[in-house]
């Protein structure tokens, strides 16, 4: 009881602790720049956080912020490569003025073909497309399934464009850092864009 006490703690506290590095990139993303100094910082800061430096999408950022950094410098490319995924983590960028869009990040690139017929969907997120129901609904007329989280039965993580108020983070939520894990494990979970689902059917 004291160590499940403990342990729900501790997720608690790096909960907490990936909203602040939400905000802090928000805030290294607002001039739409990130120079050298700014990546040594968010390097520095997940090196000081190292209890939550492999959780995702902390490893992901801290991953491309070493090897960016790796020989000391930040060419511009690198510099546009970190926006843009500081952006994509964010869910914010130039194009999309918008405010509590969703992360791109762990969307998988290239998008994949989609199947309806007799695969299962788990839908995140708000969607632009329509309510939770019709989306689900849609799914069901298409020949697919809907599971409420993700499973191991589940073919496809569909995040809809729009952050929901029921998740733990600002730009994401648990079935998403479910579905990471279970592709960081093996399992064939794609996890895809509203858009791209919406061009599929």
């Amino acid at each position: 009881m004291l160590t499940e006490r403990s342990s729900r703690r501790e997720l608690e506290v790096q909960d907490r602790l990936i909203d602040e590095l939400i905000g802090i990139c928000r805030g290294v993303i607002a001039d739409d720049n990130v120079d050298e100094r700014e990546a040594i910082f968010l390097g520095q800061w997940i090196e000081n956080h190292r209890d939550i430096a492999n959780r995702w999408p902390v490893n992901v950022l801290y991953a491309r912020i070493t090897e960016m950094l790796k020989d000391g410098v930040l060419s511009k490319d690198e510099q546009g490569e970190l926006l843009r995924t500081l952006q994509e983590l964010t869910g914010e960028s130039s194009t999309y003025q918008e405010p509590n869009r969703s992360t791109t990040l762990p969307i998988n690139r290239p998008a994949p073909d989609i199947e309806f017929a007799g695969k299962t969907f788990c839908l995140t997120g708000q969607f632009v497309f329509g309510s939770k129901i019709e989306c689900e609904e849609t799914v069901a007329e298409l020949g697919g399934m809907v599971d409420q989280a993700p499973t191991q039965d589940t073919d496809y993580l569909v995040i809809g464009e729009v952050c929901s108020p029921e998740w733990e983070h600002t730009s994401f939520g648990k079935s998403i850092e479910v579905a990471v894990e279970m592709q960081s494990q093996g399992h064939d979970i794609k996890i895809l864009s509203e858009e791209h689902w919406v061009d599929c059917m």
